[in-house]
């Protein structure tokens, strides 16, 4: 028998449980994902409030907290449609749960109504036995402006034109799943699950375990095998195409690259030529086989689409033709998610299938046809009225959805007459409130409606696998019918329990079935074009916060009272306007700590710390697929220190926020060193930083090393290049102008020389491929060879103001040769060309 000691145990968890569940009180009405129609707990919801109890408050609490913790430092984040601030990701703490029989039913459903789909597709740009047969009005697919007509007769590569597809499903009144949307173009969320997954699963490792949850990694192993199966080789390049840093959902898209290895790609880092696809790269054009689309069909190709897109590809349509790439989804896929349609897929099921709709679409009526038209107007007030197609005059008047019930009067009047005008613009929806899930609000459990997203993908066996769990939006109102990502709506981890335990899967290959390469790998131009510019944002950032850390120890020790000290902090504050830090011609004349504050924390000025920490972040949020969390974690936090606080600060304290500013950016300099591998992306970011200061560094020399230098601005210049302590244990006596020259400009072992920078570039430069094989040095090359060559032959007491100026410019050349051989866009683009002959 049990001891006292389990008993109380026992009792206690018992508890805890009643406390958390005794107060939750579904919507009458509603259905309810906790609490089922008879008005018990599910079971597999009461199994995991069961294991929750067990952890107790404080444990509870601190396990949200780090949830909420690992969400910040990671920087998943995603901008609301016509925002540019991205937020915070908002995860919702407690997962969806879904039983194994629902999900069974889900399933089934889904992978019904993709297939149902493909066949529409596949008729639509095919045959049109569809719309001749009468199955399906003609006004109810040609009304729609994703309905492609350059597409029609091309058959896509690998003959399917889906290979993901997601339908957006709710509970209704009934207690059965209903369709409220589906998602053809370019199904999102997917990344997203994906985090929600990995940060709730740690969160709550045992009870996660427990539960026997299905895992996600077999979905995206089908997913990865079913594009590469639509290659016309073995080792296919993968690109998945963004529409680029401002896309509401850039990070999942990053993110999904990285996890599944495929190439981050934008419009134009793409070019259509002798008949295919490909990526620019810094060696040369080299073949894309497969692009999964991230971008709206109609931007796809301007050439054959939407005349004005920067986010596509000219010719693309017709490499598609030829069938020379495959692209996933197929252009012209967005037809599928037209309302208009909505009304026929119960018979299209049935003509296509042979079967009956699984999983029921919302009611819907389009009002193109009389007798629909009529019987929505006849149930107006009852009625929820939609755009029919994406494009429709009926999106001004209406945005995406109104009850008509809610208008007033007027409005509704309005809404009948345009109805009766242009019905086919227009379609009637029955009125259905969504289920509940329980989130955790403060200290209880309160029911929110939510919307679950469920992906099939296509796999290498050509069938559809549907994802065990999916993306689910939790709203912050107790009435919503409709979820989209915003201010207030939540996310959720969807758990499908299962009885029994699953197996472990992982997208990573067997040891066996991978040949070890080590190769430097074919860098996209545009990410090479964001690593160099990340590296010249941050060494930029760094040169400045040094020149701040010079001018703010000198006016804390008050130094401008001497006159050679004046001299220099004006050279200081010369140089910092020069750079556009602060205006060049001020409306009054700034006082030290003004001055100061500008410097830091004037955003309006591209040249302050604060502008070149953003620049940095902005640049590295571009190429998030190619920096590790804890890289991106420190930049943007220099981004913070900077931009938050209470200003003005007072010399002192401008000066302790000058060392932590300049310690990340030692951490950045770190991680850069001493974790990214010695592949062409840490070169060029090297690259950056070197070319950066050196150009910097000539500026310091000419300015404080030169003719007109006196002795506080050597002693400056030594700070700027951090090179005291060398230097005074190099050189007992005094600072000298010719060996501090020569220890800035030319000394090879200092890491802060110039020299020591083209040391460094000649030896980057030298290990990137090159176009042509004809033995003749390219124009980076040769040129960081030669100022190479003329520093290390320099002696110092030979070096002029001219001289420093002529390297400055010579490396200012430099960087403009590197970005015309290496960043190919535009007609820059070529492909690399071997020379054959004899010897």
């Amino acid at each position: 028998m049990p001891g006292p000691a389990t008993v109380s145990a026992a009792n206690a968890k018992a508890k805890r449980l009643v406390e958390m569940t005794a107060a939750y009180r579904p919507l009458v009405g509603v259905p309810d994902e906790f609490i089922a129609a008879d008005g018990r707990p599910r079971g597999h919801w009461l199994e995991f409030f069961a294991k929750l109890a067990e952890l107790g408050g404080e444990d509870i609490a601190r396990r949200f907290e780090t949830v909420e913790r690992n969400i910040r430092e990671q920087g998943v984040s995603y901008r609301a449609y016509g925002e540019t601030v991205d937020r915070a990701w908002p995860l919702s703490h407690l997962p969806l749960l879904i039983s194994e029989r629902d999900w069974a039913v889900i399933e089934a459903g889904v992978t019904q109504r993709a297939e149902v789909f493909e066949g529409l597709l596949a008729d639509l740009y095919g045959k049109g036995e569809l719309i001749s047969g009468g199955v399906l009005p003609a006004a109810a697919v040609t009304g729609s402006a994703d309905f492609l007509h350059p597409m029609i007769g091309v058959q896509p590569r690998g003959g399917r034109f889906l290979s993901l597809y997601a339908a957006d499903i709710g509970r209704g009144p009934d207690g059965q799943w209903w369709v409220l949307n589906d998602r053809a173009q370019a199904p999102s969320g997917l990344g997203y699950a994906l985090e929600n997954r990995l940060n709730l699963s740690r969160a709550f490792q045992n009870i996660y375990r427990d539960m026997n949850v299905r895992r996600l990694a077999p979905f995206f192993q089908q997913f990865q095998a079913g594009l590469a199966a639509l290659a016309s080789r073995s080792d296919p390049r993968i690109c998945l195409h963004t529409p680029g840093p401002y896309s509401e959902t850039y990070y999942e898209q990053a993110y999904l690259a990285r996890y599944l290895g495929f190439v981050l790609v934008e419009g134009a880092d793409l070019v259509a030529r002798d008949g295919q696809v490909h990526v620019r790269t810094i060696a040369g054009l080299k073949r894309a086989d497969v692009i999964w689309r991230r971008i709206d069909s109609d931007f796809a190709d301007p050439l054959e689409l939407k005349g004005g897109s920067h986010l596509g590809v000219p010719g693309l349509i017709e490499i598609i033709r030829r069938g020379n790439v495959a692209l996933a989804n197929a252009i012209g896929a967005g037809v599928a998610e037209t309302p208009a349609l909505l009304g026929f897929i119960a018979n299209l099921a049935g003509r296509l299938l042979g079967e009956k709709p699984i999983l029921p679409n919302i009611a819907t009526w389009w009002c193109g046809q009389e007798a629909e038209r009529e019987y929505v107007l006849d149930r107006l007030e009852d009625m929820a009225i939609a755009p029919a197609f994406s494009g429709a005059s009926s999106r001004a008047l209406l945005g995406r959805s109104v009850v008509a019930g809610e208008l007033s009067e007027q409005r509704r009047a309005a809404l009948a007459a345009a109805i009766r005008e242009r019905g086919a613009d227009f379609v009637g929806q029955e009125v259905v409130r969504l289920s509940t899930t329980p989130v955790w609000t403060e200290d209880r459990l309160e029911p929110r409606p939510f919307v679950l997203r469920v992906y099939a993908a296509v796999g290498a066996d050509g069938k559809f696998h549907v994802m065990p769990g999916g993306f689910c939006r939790v709203s912050d109102r107790i009435d919503s019918r409709a979820v989209a990502m915003g201010a207030g709506v939540q996310t959720a981890d969807v758990w499908i329990a299962a009885t029994r335990p699953v197996e472990q899967t992982s997208l990573l290959p067997r040891a066996d079935s991978v040949s070890i390469r080590r190769i430097m790998g074919n860098l996209p131009s545009r990410a090479a074009d964001n690593l160099f510019w990340l590296g010249r944002y941050i060494e930029r950032a760094e040169a400045t916060l040094r020149l701040i850390r010079c001018l703010a120890r000198r006016a804390i020790e008050n130094e401008d009272i001497y006159r050679e000290g004046a001299a220099t902090i004006q050279r200081l504050r010369k140089l910092l306007s020069d750079w556009g830090a602060v205006p060049v011609k001020p409306k009054s004349a700034l006082s030290a700590q003004a001055f100061l504050n500008a410097a830091m924390f004037n955003i309006d000025e591209n040249g302050s710390a604060v502008s070149l920490a953003r620049a940095s972040r902005r640049t590295a949020s571009a190429i998030r697929e190619r920096l590790s969390s804890d890289a991106w974690r420190i930049i943007v936090n220099l981004y913070e220190k900077l931009e938050d606080g209470v200003l003005p600060l007072d010399e002192p304290e401008i000066l302790e926020l000058t060392e932590k500013a300049l310690q990340a950016v030692a951490s950045i300099s770190g991680l850069a060193q001493e974790n990214m591998n010695r592949v062409a992306g840490w070169r060029f970011l090297e690259m950056g930083r070197r070319l950066e200061r050196a150009v910097n560094t000539c500026a310091f020399v000419r300015i404080f090393g030169m003719e007109q230098a006196q002795g506080s601005d050597f002693d400056v210049l030594l700070e700027l290049i951090d090179s005291q302590i060398t230097y005074r244990s190099r050189y007992l006596v005094g600072v000298a102008p010719d060996p501090l020259r020569d220890m800035a400009l030319l000394d090879p072992y200092n890491p802060r020389s110039v020299a020591f920078q083209t040391e460094r570039l000649a030896e980057h430069i030298a290990t990137l491929p090159v176009l042509k094989f004809d033995g003749m040095l390219e124009a980076p090359n040769r040129i960081a060879i030669e100022v190479q060559a003329d520093l290390q032959t320099k002696v110092a007491s030979g070096v002029t103001s001219d001289y420093v100026l002529s390297i400055e410019r010579r490396l200012t050349g430099l960087a403009d040769a590197i970005a015309a051989r290496y960043f190919l866009h535009g007609a820059n683009a070529g492909r690399a060309e071997k020379q054959v002959g004899l010897a």
